[in-house]
């Protein structure tokens, strides 16, 4: 019991000394680490996760036991190891930096009579094909920017959001149905955009590839994507890789409304967040001038 004890007050006493500097050095490492396994999980890179542990486990057994050319071998490798693990994973890393980036700015726009317009006609677009089952994927770009998904194919159109339009991209005999329309800025950018497949092993078998290009682009990317399944007329919506499906017309409009617009109470916090911030650093460079 006085093992215990004590081990509990040393504890107490380390919880004590934590500041407001430490706190928030521990939650940005832990999203790190959260970011990290996602990472790894998305790029189903986890056979180079293990060899990459095992690197580090044979490294850390090597210098405990005082082997010294296996320590130094180890060393040399991890030095190289790093290199190219840079290399091999340069496009994933690229697009990680990328989301990083466009996080810090809003995934969400305040509420413009344009943006309105846009989910509006799209709801109507996609509760009409899902009833003809004709299959359908909608793109709303929100931080990242996706002019390379654009460019690898896509049509540019830069045309208002309406519900014809959008049937009328998506008719099974039209030359553009089979890619998927781009809506920027309420307006639709492009069509016929070719877009990356999902690796996911875990996925169900009746998704078709229309379902695995969807969420293959919301893997990559902070786009919000609206499938309409040909086959079912079951329509789901990709966002950060995850999947929601057999959505109704008003449940897609709330989910649309949720992840593309700012309501006033979100815009009042993120501006009070950020000036809490700024009050934090200084502070924090008031007492590091005087010290």
């Amino acid at each position: 019991m006085d093992t215990i004890s004590n081990l509990l007050s040393t504890a107490v006493s380390y919880i004590r000394t934590i500041g407001v500097a430490d706190a928030l050095d521990i939650l940005i490492v832990a999203w790190l680490l959260y970011k990290g396994v996602l990472f790894v999980r998305r790029t189903n890179s986890r056979n180079v996760a293990r060899g990459i542990f095992l690197l580090v486990l044979l490294f850390v057994f090597s210098y405990v036991f005082g082997l010294k050319m296996i320590n130094y071998l180890m060393r040399k490798t991890m030095e190289l190891g790093l290199i190219a693990v840079v290399i091999l994973f340069q496009p994933e890393l690229r697009r990680v930096l990328e989301r990083v980036g466009s996080s810090i700015t809003s995934n969400r726009s305040l509420s413009t009579p344009v943006l309105e317009t846009a989910i509006t006609q799209t709801v109507q677009a996609c509760g009409e094909m899902s009833d003809s089952r004709t299959g359908a994927l909608i793109i709303f770009e929100r931080g990242m920017d996706l002019g390379y998904v654009i460019n690898n194919g896509g049509t540019i159109i830069n045309a208002d959001v309406t519900a014809e339009l959008i049937k009328n991209l998506f008719y099974n005999k039209a030359p553009l149905h089979d890619g998927a329309v781009i809506i920027r800025d309420g307006r639709i950018a492009a069509a016929g955009c070719v877009l990356p497949l999902t690796n996911s092993q875990s996925l169900s078998k009746e998704l078709g590839m229309r379902h695995r290009a969807g969420i293959g682009l919301s893997e990559q990317s902070d786009a919000v994507v609206i499938i309409v399944s040909e086959e079912t007329g079951a329509i789901s919506m990709a966002i950060d890789g995850m999947l929601k499906r057999h959505l109704n017309p008003a449940a897609l409009t709330e989910l649309l409304h949720s992840e593309l617009i700012m309501d006033q109470d979100d815009s009042t916090r993120r501006i009070r967040f950020m000036e809490q911030i700024r009050k934090f650093l200084n502070i924090k460079r008031e007492r590091d001038g005087k010290a």
